[in-house]
């Protein structure tokens, strides 16, 4: 039992060491992004029509 234990506490420790940290990369503003979306989504709206948008980001749009 003893090795099992030691096992599973060293398993434990392996996958809590390894978990994934997301950062976002230096100098991005999420302000920034949030504002480009509201505007490409509004040109997006005027541009398309309403339900004929596929996508929005940050940078741009695409109709269906």
């Amino acid at each position: 039992m003893n090795r099992f234990a030691a096992f599973a506490t060293a398993l434990t420790a392996a996958l809590l060491l390894s978990a994934c940290v997301f950062a976002p990369p230096a100098g991005s503003s999420n302000a920034f992004d949030a504002d480009a979306m509201a505007k490409n989504t509004e040109r997006a709206m005027a541009a398309c029509g309403a339900g004929n948008v596929k996508e929005v980001n940050a940078k741009s749009f695409v109709c269906k």
